[in-house]
């Protein structure tokens, strides 16, 4: 099965993740790769209460394309709603979040919070699939808790109420992100469903896609936290699928480059302040794996202006370069 508007054996996708999708970092992953990118979460109720923040979100640009919008939300009223506003800004598809395990989510009744009623979630898909001409899709988890697990149910809910692709998170609501994913139960859905299965959970390298795909038969593999500052993970999984090889990472001077480029659109979008504030997160992984990360990011952790981060990362280069021929003496 193949996910609409993606034209490509074993695709790829960004994970829609709260600060952390916005437009500029769905511009650098769909150029290093990615087949499918996902707005951050869109509040439903945010959209219907003419949220400012919450329309900035769904502004996508060309090259972003394909790109799908995900709307979370308790009522189905109001996600049905919010559904028809998201289909106004032109996205390629609408995704459903029956998966978000945060407290002011799923507490409230929210994304996973409505694994917990089956019937309610099947009930808001099939009104969202009614109410917009987009084809829609779903995010879930296996359910709330190890006792509950009913995502086999979900999905087939989700078929018949008429979504055309679930992606499929390996963990319950109640294991958050710290344990080990269960990949046997995307397996056990691909085989319960007649739509496209994309699996997701804990997949860190190109051999965790590859193997997410042998293991699985899922017809796409959604990369999350691993993409956070690390868009190259996409041009790095490719060309291990397609060839079996690694490619060399990225050097300093590319991940400084592309770090500042992030900031600066960031920066037109949200203002320079918040930008480089919400871009700390992502720090660790622009900088994974070089010679002494953990101090450049405590340098880069205190500053909120674009013109201190150019500065620390040219002093770094600089200290990089003095470090290479004491590394070749010593060898």
């Amino acid at each position: 099965m193949k996910i609409p508007g993606v034209d490509r054996e074993r695709p790829l996708a960004l994970a829609p993740m709260d600060a952390i999708t916005d437009a500029p970092a769905r511009r650098l992953a769909r150029r290093y790769g990615a087949d499918l990118v996902y707005t951050e979460f869109v509040s439903a109720e945010g959209l219907v209460h003419e949220v400012r923040q919450s329309f900035l979100k769904m502004v996508i640009a060309p090259e972003e394309r394909p790109v799908a919008i995900q709307i979370f939300g308790s009522r189905i009223a109001a996600v049905v709603a919010a559904s028809q506003l998201a289909q106004a800004a032109g996205p390629d598809l609408l995704d459903l979040n029956f998966g978000c395990p945060a407290r002011k989510v799923a507490g409230k009744g929210g994304g996973a919070g409505l694994l917990r009623e089956p019937d309610k979630l099947e009930a808001m898909a099939r009104a969202v699939v009614r109410a917009v001409a987009l084809p829609v899709t779903a995010k879930v988890r296996l359910g709330w808790d190890a006792q509950s697990i009913n995502v086999l149910d979900v999905c087939r809910r989700l078929e018949q109420a008429g979504v055309v692709a679930v992606t499929v998170h390996a963990r319950t609501r109640s294991q958050g992100y710290g344990a080990a994913p269960d990949w046997s139960w995307i397996a056990r859905v691909k085989q319960a469903v007649g739509i496209a299965v994309v699996g997701n959970g804990n997949v860190q390298s190109p051999a965790d896609a590859a193997r997410m795909f042998a293991e699985t038969g899922c017809d796409g593999v959604m990369i999350g936290r691993a993409a956070m500052g690390n868009p190259w993970i996409f041009r790095e999984v490719r060309h291990y699928l397609e060839t079996g090889q690694h490619l060399a990472p990225p050097s300093f001077e590319e991940r400084s480059a592309v770090l500042l480029e992030y900031l600066r659109a960031a920066a037109v979008e949200k203002g320079e302040r918040r930008a480089v504030i919400e871009t700390r997160k992502q720090y660790r992984g622009f900088f994974k794996g070089l010679p002494g990360t953990a101090l450049l990011r405590t340098a880069l952790m205190g500053l909120d202006e674009i013109s201190a981060v150019e500065d620390t990362l040219a002093a770094w280069r600089v200290r990089l370069k003095e470090l290479a021929p004491q590394k070749r003496n010593r060898s």
